[in-house]
């Protein structure tokens, strides 16, 4: 008989960055049955949740068989343990600039999880999308977030044919790739101002320098950054109504 495919979608969240964060994974043994894992630290990094979804999912599969596609829209996790990683062993875990490597305790345990795992089976790293549509990343970002919010959200386990997402359909929504690529190039553009809300509390900033300094680890704060003064009057408006 066959071994069934392994398949997992991790993601992590912190809100503040460093703040509140949540992590969250889909693990899903074939067509037989579905795992949901999440979790949540009081203070930490994007980069620490999402490394701390991989590990925490590779763990818990560490007495299943089959080979196993992972699936992540991490940038940093698919180029350290495709790339970087090798240097940093070799160097003792100091970058080109002679200092410590970032999260080495996570990466550490995550290398070894995938190098014992290789011995048997295939390991591979796949890179998608964030915010554009692939069922399984847009259900892990809904946990992590959760979890960085302080909720409890309801972690699937069970049968696959019970499973409300569409696992296996990695395609984009055009749409919503669309809308990113907005949400980019406004990322990218000159800012009039910001504007933050704190407890129900509105602020307007003149620099990024003051904005980040209100909201930066303060739980469920909003930020945004406004191009003209008629679309900071449309953030306050919409955060008002």
């Amino acid at each position: 008989m066959e071994t069934q495919k392994i398949t997992i979608f991790s993601d992590g969240s912190s809100l503040g960055n460093p703040g509140p964060g949540g992590w969250g994974a889909i693990i899903a043994f074939g067509k037989e049955r579905v795992v949901e894992l999440g979790g949540r630290e009081p203070h930490t990094t994007n980069n620490r949740m999402e490394l701390t979804a991989i590990r925490d999912a590779l763990s818990f599969i560490t007495n299943d068989p089959g080979d196993t596609d992972i699936h992540t829209d991490s940038a940093y996790t698919i180029n350290g343990i495709t790339k970087w990683h090798f240097g940093w062993e070799k160097s003792g875990w100091v970058t080109k600039e002679k200092t410590e490597v970032l999260n080495r305790d996570l990466w550490e345990e995550i290398i070894r999880f995938k190098k014992a795992r290789e011995k048997k089976y295939k390991v591979i790293w796949n890179h998608v999308g964030g915010h554009v549509g692939v069922a399984g990343n847009e259900r892990t970002d809904e946990i992590a977030t959760s979890f960085a919010r302080g909720e409890s959200p309801n972690l699937f386990r069970g049968l696959f044919v019970d499973y409300p997402y569409r696992i296996y359909d990695t395609r984009e929504d055009e749409t919503k790739r669309t809308a990113r690529r907005t949400s980019k190039t406004h990322s990218r553009a000159q800012a009039y101002s910001y504007v933050s809300m704190v407890s129900g509390k509105i602020v307007i900033h003149k620099t990024w320098a003051e904005c980040e300094k209100r909201v930066k680890g303060t739980a469920l704060a909003k930020f945004k950054k406004a191009l003209s003064k008629e679309d900071e009057e449309r953030i306050i408006a919409s955060w008002q109504g």
